[in-house]
């Protein structure tokens, strides 16, 4: 947008000169008087004189077609778009071949307009034009495209029912760019008051939105703006946008801040490479809290702004890679929103054909690592105004926006609404835990890892909060995931979460006691697999094998019992004996592995001490398990 506003005012220092250069349309000595005062006026930048003076040039001779072109032009540089069409129309009426730019200028302020019909014919027959410039071609086929995107867009409008978010949001300020955490559970969002952006919070009770507060003193500060936010899932960690601040690196850079107990951490920038002496902002971190999306006008992007991406590894960030051709333009890229589930990508832009200015858009990933091309969201989520700053709940019902559009309290308020279903990402859901030690119950900070069991690659590695001893992780739908929770001094924690074939968004709510290693104490291996009637572990065991592995390493005193267990279908020896297969395939693997065979044992229990009743086939399943116990320590 910054290329296209330089090129109008380029425009009309062109139409200055051209005027001082030929013979004028009129010969009204008092007509060219007011024009030539208002050229002057023009120079000076004194516009709102300008105005005026062309006014008077119009009205001495209403037939002076220089005039309207130039009214026509600085109305149109002031954004009074209704007016200067009226002036280019009626150039046009006087002489359509005068200058083959006021169809490009008219079309272009008739689709800011909405006016999309006239607007196509006026683009349409400035590219009859012979020799004009690649750069006015393409911009012209774009606004073209705009038109036809939005002729038929507004033939075939999508559901769209904002809400105001109420009093405990909005205020007479601007209100802008909210996200929430995966619970919904917290919204933050930035506050603009006295020129000042700053962060507010507010929390959500019995389904209800408390009032906004005050962020942090720590993060919030009252000399530099702060703003285009993003939260991880859990709320722990803000990545946001500082401008100007003496630490900075350009003019505006990424920072990060994490939340300690009710108060966060002193934010720090994130520095290179992700940061430049150009313009990072707008982050939005993945829900695995590896992969950072932002918008940068750095070298080598496609034009104007444009969204990069780095990922994190245990160097630090990576060297940002531009999201290519597949979501960036030869225009602005903004706003990006990358979905829980890392498939589903949301941003805005004026470089791919929508209902004019900046409109979003969504991209999907596909099988082959490509980005989709990107889908409009339609009218009248977008209008011919400028749409952005999307941003959705994890479970992707519902989606977050700001907008001074709409009657509100004042300003840019914050609005939500309900998604189309054809716009919404995969299903997404959470487990969210509390962790303590199971003899005292006190909250423990403990290592919370989770894998997804088929790639055997974690997607959440994080740590239970210290004073609460809290997490929180999102899991996309159509994969298993094993979930590991360990400490130093206690069993770690298994548990598993088959997602395969999820309709539902019910979260996981689990509540984990931590068993200090003591002799008898035993922990259940819920991702150990093995298929039906066979003892040969499959793949998607290793990453709960590793676990076990490390525990040992860790623990060299501790010596342990490897127990199989079967349900009650079948004959009895028969589970016996399948039970100490499975289990021997255990302790084969920690062997393998390293471990001292001393320090393990192994049986098989067969369809002896079920922990569930073998009535239904969830419970028989609960029945089917390996335990290892400790013997020795």
């Amino acid at each position: 947008m910054r290329k296209i506003c330089l090129l109008f005012f380029y425009l009309l220092i062109l139409s200055v000169n051209g005027f001082a250069q030929r013979q004028y349309s009129t010969t009204d000595k008092e007509a060219i008087k007011y024009f030539a005062q208002a050229n002057q006026s023009i120079d000076e930048h004194l516009y709102d004189e300008a105005i005026t003076l062309l006014e008077q040039a119009i009205k001495a001779d209403a037939k002076f077609i220089e005039a309207h072109v130039q009214l026509g032009d600085v109305l149109r540089m002031r954004r009074v778009y209704k007016p200067a069409i009226t002036h280019f129309l009626k150039v046009i009426e006087l002489d359509p071949e005068y200058n083959r730019a006021i169809y490009l200028k008219l079309g272009e302020i008739e689709v800011t307009s909405a006016m999309y019909e006239p607007a196509q014919r006026h683009l349409e027959k400035y590219l009859t034009y012979p020799g004009i410039t690649a750069q006015n071609q393409a911009y012209a086929q774009k606004l073209l495209a705009d038109c036809k995107f939005s002729i038929d867009a507004l033939t075939h409008p999508v559901a769209f029912v904002p809400i105001n978010m109420g009093a405990e949001i909005n205020t007479a300020n601007d209100e802008y760019l909210p996200v929430a955490t995966a619970d919904e559970g917290t919204l933050i969002f930035t506050r603009k008051v006295n020129n000042n952006e700053d962060f507010y919070k507010s929390i959500k009770l019995n389904n209800n939105w408390q009032t906004a507060e005050y962020l942090s003193n720590i993060i919030n500060t009252p000399m530099f703006n702060e703003g285009a936010q993003s939260v991880s899932q859990d709320g722990k960690y803000l990545f946001f946008t500082g401008c100007n601040r003496p630490d900075g690196l350009g003019r505006c850079d990424i920072y990060i801040a994490q939340k300690k107990g009710d108060d966060w951490a002193k934010p720090f920038s994130l520095g290179n490479p992700v940061n430049t002496s150009g313009w990072e902002a707008q982050p939005s971190i993945s829900a695995d809290g590896r992969t950072l999306y932002f918008v940068s006008n750095r070298k080598g992007g496609y034009g104007g702004y444009d969204i990069w991406k780095s990922t994190l590894s245990d160097k630090g960030w990576s060297a940002p890679e531009n999201m290519g051709p597949e979501i960036n333009t030869a225009y602005d890229e903004q706003s990006p929103f990358i979905h829980p589930d890392d498939n589903t990508f949301y941003f805005c832009s004026n470089g791919w054909p929508g209902m004019g200015n900046k409109d979003l858009f969504v991209s999907r990933l596909g099988k082959d690592g490509k980005w989709s091309k990107p889908t409009n969201l339609g009218y009248p989520i977008n209008s011919s105004g400028d749409e952005n700053g999307l941003t959705l709940t994890a479970n992707g019902s519902y989606a977050f926006f700001s907008s001074n559009n709409l009657k509100g309290f004042g300003g840019y308020d914050i609005y939500t609404f309900e998604l189309p279903p054809s716009l919404r990402p995969n299903i997404v859901t959470y487990v969210k835990g509390t962790v303590a030690d199971k003899n005292t119950k006190a909250p423990l900070e403990a290592a919370v890892e989770i894998i997804d069991l088929q790639k055997n690659t974690p997607v959440f590695q994080d740590y239970s909060s210290e004073d609460g001893g809290a997490f929180l992780a999102t899991l996309a739908a159509g994969k298993n995931y094993g979930l590991n929770i360990s400490r130093e001094g206690y069993l770690f924690y298994s548990d598993n979460f088959s997602l395969i074939g999820l309709k539902d968004k019910k979260a996981f709510n689990i509540s984990v006691l931590l068993s200090p290693i003591e002799v008898g104490n035993k922990v259940i291996l819920k991702n150990i697999f093995f298929d039906t009637n066979k003892f040969e572990l499959k793949a998607e065991s290793k990453a709960e094998l590793q676990k076990l592995v490390e525990f040992l390493q860790l623990n060299k005193t501790v010596r342990i019992e490897i127990a199989g267990y079967t349900d009650n279908v079948g004959n009895e020896q028969a589970n016996v004996t399948l039970s100490e297969k499975r289990a021997s395939a255990v302790y084969q693997y920690l062997t393998a592995s390293g471990i001292t065979a001393t320090r393990l044992v192994y049986k098989g229990y067969g369809e002896a001490q079920p922990i569930a009743p073998n009535t239904t086939e969830d419970e028989r399943a609960l029945n089917r398990r390996t335990e290892f116990m400790i013997i020795a320590k």
